[in-house]
């Protein structure tokens, strides 16, 4: 497929035309949202959820739609009420949210998505397909510019939100339907790339997952090791990390320890030090760090090799191994059917924090042998690296996707059709 720039460094303006969007191509056209859609934008049913069942539409909420516009599936409801049937979404409507952080987001009906009715925090348009192409549209609202103008549109009143009128309103710059559909087809090839990528993360993340309850539990032994495991105490084995305190906290960054194993992160936020607040302490690369409010979640990770001078405060334990890998302890201690034990040992409501002497009476059945745990350890590191050259992969075609968007939707690349 060949893309013909028509646009160089030194004759920016040559066959564009300058307009309220910024310079596009003589042949296109600026129309607002209320020009390709047939009538007017409608609001959604406001009718409570229910639960899921197969004889009943799906209800389509912001909280259905992800950032890339897609459906869902976690969480499915249904709505049941005699009204819906005048609320079911149909080829070629786009459902924008109109209120709240989530103005802007948008969504295009896709039919294998099957029967939605759409929720009364979303706006409805009906695209005519004679004039525009519904798939181009739903690009065009993932640009900077479409951002920048929900932005200004959606803070004029001090609240988050966008109205029918106002979307209504929205200009596109548009070029033939022809060219329309090519761009449409050539974005939605990287939307195919980075949705199987994405699938292909997820099949990864789930292969580790059952690799670790058989290699952590010593359901699967690595070859050469046949020693039986033992039952030691968390104390036993790991060792908290004493240090003095942080004399100006205020001076240095926090780091945060991510949920569900998100690993641990920079703030880029320095803290509020109050008289009666918790101390802070130094955190240092390669520490096995406890976030012991939300260890029950995922909270636990370990300090990366290039992240210095940063603090965290008591809440957030710092471990040494005793005897043993500390690398197999972070593994162990990251098995989900482990860590969410603890939020039964910690029992109550609201913020659950387990302390320091109630871990150190935690059970854990562990190799004998050190050289088992490293090996174990290193066969879930590889797993780790594959995952993350994954991601690293997926964000460079998301960024790929981004750039070719904002040169295609604003004509400075054109396609030949």
């Amino acid at each position: 497929m060949k893309i013909n720039e028509t646009v160089d460094a030194q004759n920016q303006i040559k066959g564009y035309k300058k307009t309220t969007y910024g310079y596009i191509p003589l042949d296109w056209e600026i129309v607002k949202l209320e020009d390709i859609s047939l009538g007017k934008g409608t609001y959604g049913i406001g009718a409570p959820a229910v639960e899921y069942k197969d004889n009943l539409p799906r209800y389509l909420r912001i909280t259905d739609i992800d950032e890339q516009g897609r459906l869902i599936n976690d969480e499915p409801k249904c709505v049941d009420n005699p009204e819906a049937k005048y609320y079911i979404l149909q080829k070629n409507d786009i459902v924008f949210a109109r209120t709240g952080n989530t103005t802007g987001k948008t969504y295009l009906y896709k039919e294998s998505d099957g029967k939605l009715v759409y929720a009364g925090f979303l706006i409805k348009f009906s695209i005519n397909s004679d004039k525009a192409d519904p798939i181009f549209i739903k690009f065009f609202t993932e640009t900077n510019y479409y951002w920048n103008w929900v932005k200004i549109m959606s803070l004029r009143s001090g609240q988050p939100g966008i109205n029918e009128k106002e979307y209504a309103k929205l200009e596109i710059p548009l070029p033939n339907l022809n060219e329309q559909r090519k761009i449409a087809s050539i974005l939605s090839t990287w939307d195919k790339a980075i949705e199987l990528k994405e699938k292909l993360i997820e099949q990864k993340k789930e292969q580790k997952k059952g690799l670790m309850q058989k290699l952590l539990t010593g359901e699967v032994r690595l070859p050469g090791f046949k020693d039986k495991w033992r039952e030691v105490k968390f104390g036993e084995v790991l060792k908290f990390i004493k240090k003095d305190k942080v004399k100006n906290p205020q001076n240095y960054y926090l780091l945060t320890v991510k949920l569900h194993l998100k690993g641990i992160d920079s703030s880029g936020k320095k803290p509020n030090v109050t008289r009666k607040g918790r101390p802070y302490y130094f955190r240092e690369p390669n520490e096995l760090l406890i976030g012991r409010q939300n260890f029950h979640n995922g909270g636990i990770g370990i300090v990366p090799e290039d992240m210095h001078n940063h603090i965290a405060s008591n809440a957030i334990s710092s471990l040494e191994a005793i005897k043993g890998d500390l690398k197999f302890y972070y593994y162990y201690l990251s098995n989900p059917n482990f860590y969410k034990r603890v939020d039964n040992l910690i029992g109550g409501t609201g913020q659950k924090e387990i302390s320091e002497s109630m871990m150190k009476k935690l059970k854990l059945l562990i190799p004998t042998s050190v050289e088992e745990q490293k090996g174990i350890s290193k066969v879930l590191e590889v797993m780790d690296e594959q995952i993350e050259l994954l991601e690293r992969e997926l964000l460079q075609l998301k960024l790929q996707k981004k750039g070719l968007m904002q040169l295609l939707l604003t004509g400075k690349v054109r396609v030949k059709v």
